[in-house]
């Protein structure tokens, strides 16, 4: 199953709002859509109460990289935004999701190797479309690397706010930093 067509309203509502468009309706528009809920069939259980579509997902993990928005950011211009209903297909009153799902879907993509199934969709589409070419080999490891860039990151976050940590204690007098460095000597 594809994301559904624009609703009426929103159609309407979204043509008067931006009546030259913007990078979100015309994604929709210049694309279509290209993220099927069945590429993402085997991340989810076939039992239990159904999840959110996992195409649609797909395409707000896509548009949340275009915006740099966090996961609550994401989740709020899902909500409120009438370009973000008019890419993703929905009603003006759909009400939103908790931020944690777009989480769990990235760590379902991580954890079945669908990863680079975002990047890759997105390319065919743009191929089949001619907006792009195929010359030779296309760049589809950006993901990794960007994923790899973010981990160190968060890594060396923690090294300096434990260095930060250190410094306030041995600022206080607190024998605490003294006996830690010393039984790491040990």
């Amino acid at each position: 199953m594809a994301i559904q067509a624009i609703p009426i309203l929103t159609r309407e509502v979204a043509r008067q709002a931006f009546p030259k468009g913007n990078p979100y309706t015309s994604l929709r528009d210049e694309l279509g859509t290209f993220y099927l809920d069945d590429d993402f069939a085997e991340l989810y259980a076939t039992e239990g109460q159904p999840a959110l579509h996992p195409g649609r997902l797909a395409l707000i993990c896509v548009m949340q990289y275009m915006s740099d928005l966090p996961d609550r950011g994401t989740v709020e211009a899902v909500a409120a935004r009438i370009d973000w209903k008019y890419a993703l297909g929905l009603e003006l009153t759909d009400s939103s999701f908790d931020s944690s799902v777009l989480s769990l879907f990235r760590s379902r993509l991580l954890n079945g190797g669908k990863e680079k199934l975002l990047l890759d969709r997105l390319l065919e589409r743009c191929q089949e479309l001619k907006l792009i070419k195929a010359k030779g080999k296309a760049r589809t490891d950006s993901t990794h690397i960007l994923a790899t860039i973010r981990n160190l990151n968060r890594l060396e976050c923690v090294g300096e706010t434990r260095l930060s940590c250190f410094k306030c204690f041995s600022c206080s007098g607190t024998r605490l930093v003294i006996e830690s460095r010393r039984t790491r000597l040990v």
